[in-house]
């Protein structure tokens, strides 16, 4: 499972998350990473924002109800494996 590297602001300290599945959708590139690469996990979907040209890849946590319902969807269609619930 490849991992990344995610700096939420240029002020905080840098995560690490390892990436489960990449998909994309209407030409978006859409991420479920976790927190642990094995087991049970806090899972994010991310969403690639960055701009053409751009040397790095700038995500944002999907925070939209449509949105992430949606892509979650997709991830659970893809992966057998896995049910993704959301925290209320």
């Amino acid at each position: 499972m490849e991992k990344i590297e995610f700096t939420p602001d240029l002020n905080e300290e840098p995560v690490d998350f390892f990436v489960v599945e990449q998909t994309m959708i209407a030409g978006v590139t859409y991420l479920l990473v976790t927190d642990k690469e094995d087991g049970d996990a806090e899972a994010l979907i991310l969403k690639d924002v960055s701009k053409d040209g751009e040397e790095n890849s700038t995500y944002v946590i999907v925070s939209d109800e449509k949105e992430l319902d949606a892509v979650a969807r997709v991830f659970e269609n893809m992966l057998d494996d896995i049910t993704i619930e959301k925290d209320e």
